[in-house]
């Protein structure tokens, strides 16, 4: 199997090279409007946004930060086939306009957009990333009524294109090798995952960079693009930053587009890529360690049916008996697009 990853260092609100319904799955986090690390790259995209923030009117800042993302929506939407699926991990933003401390839904506002624009909102996900700082706390300390509530999860929201699912051939076998296991699903199918923690980015003592990023742990988008899609899909990430989204394409053998307005990130992209080959065999391994130890388990209570064809270790349902992994073989570079050759991974 062969895949391509091309990456575009220009705004995402135009991404016409990307034809319209050719996308299988976005996985994406843009800037979250309203934290103030955020406030410089949105006021240069729209001098109206810096005015109402030096104004103090916070309402109106939302708006037009949204705004500006919806124009980044408008795209990905288009570029999405019919039955397609949208994953936008985002954090509501807490903030003090003036005097007066307040909650900026940005998980609502994105809702309603893709909820208004042709899109069915599916059951989303509560990333929990708990903080054990003492002072994470504000307000009043002790005393009611003035303290406020510690924002300490992230959300993944997740949209279908159009009313209906994707359709396969039957029987397809890149949808029986893309399958997972059944102990991944029931805990993937979660609508709290706790078992992820956040990351702090390595970029180079570069602060200007630190503060461009946001980036996502790589097991997150891995865990989407093994949920909501199969080998050989085409994977689109408009708000690229550190290429998180394109890596966990590569390792997962799907292609991949990513859209970044800062080329500077390219470097921190390039870095990351030099163990990949090595992060895919540890990532593949880590799955079936983990599969074949809960099958000891679970082995001792009731009797197991099916077999694995590729691996040969037992399986709990019938769709596990063709689950496949691929390992990277060589990865070609030109220009900023990547052409990867992908093999049967063998666990030993």
């Amino acid at each position: 199997m062969k895949t391509t990853h091309s990456i575009y260092f220009k705004d995402s609100t135009d991404i016409s090279e990307i034809d319209s319904n050719s996308i299988d799955l976005i996985i994406t986090s843009p800037p979250y409007p309203m934290i103030e690390m955020w406030d410089n790259i949105f006021s240069s995209q729209n001098s109206k946004i810096k005015k109402a923030l030096e104004d103090q009117n916070g309402k109106l800042a939302f708006e037009l930060m949204h705004e500006k993302l919806n124009e980044v929506w408008n795209e990905s939407i288009r570029t999405l086939k019919k039955g397609g699926i949208i994953c936008i991990n985002i954090g509501d933003a807490t903030r003090k306009i003036g005097k007066t401390f307040q909650l900026f839904p940005n998980h609502v506002k994105i809702s309603q957009f893709f909820q208004d624009n042709d899109c069915i909102a599916l059951p989303l996900i509560l990333w929990r990333k708990p903080t054990n700082s003492p002072t994470k706390f504000m307000g009043s300390g002790m005393l009611p009524s003035n303290a406020y509530i510690t924002l300490e999860h992230e959300y993944i929201l997740i949209f279908r294109k159009g009313k209906g699912k994707r359709k396969f051939k039957p029987k397809s076998e890149k949808r029986y090798h893309s399958a997972y296991f059944w102990e991944e699903r029931n805990k993937w199918f979660s609508d709290v995952w706790n078992d992820i923690r956040g990351v702090s980015q390595n970029l180079e003592n570069n602060d200007k960079l630190r503060e461009r990023s946001a980036a996502y742990p790589l097991e997150l988008p891995c865990r989407l693009i093994n949920m909501f899609s199969i080998y050989g899909d085409t994977i689109l990430d408009p708000f690229w930053g550190t290429g998180t989204t394109s890596i966990a394409a590569m390792i997962s053998a799907r292609h991949s587009f990513g859209y970044e307005i800062n080329s500077e990130f390219m470097k921190v992209f390039e870095n990351n890529l030099k163990n990949i080959k090595k992060i895919t065999h540890e990532i593949n391994k880590k799955r079936i360690d983990k599969h074949t130890k809960f099958i000891e388990k679970y082995s001792n209570e009731r009797d197991i049916k099916y077999t694995s064809h590729f691996y040969k270790f037992p399986v709990i349902t019938s769709q596990e008996q063709n689950i496949l992994f691929y390992s990277m073989q060589d990865i070609v570079k030109s220009n900023h697009t990547y052409n990867i050759a992908h093999q049967k991974f063998e666990p030993l």
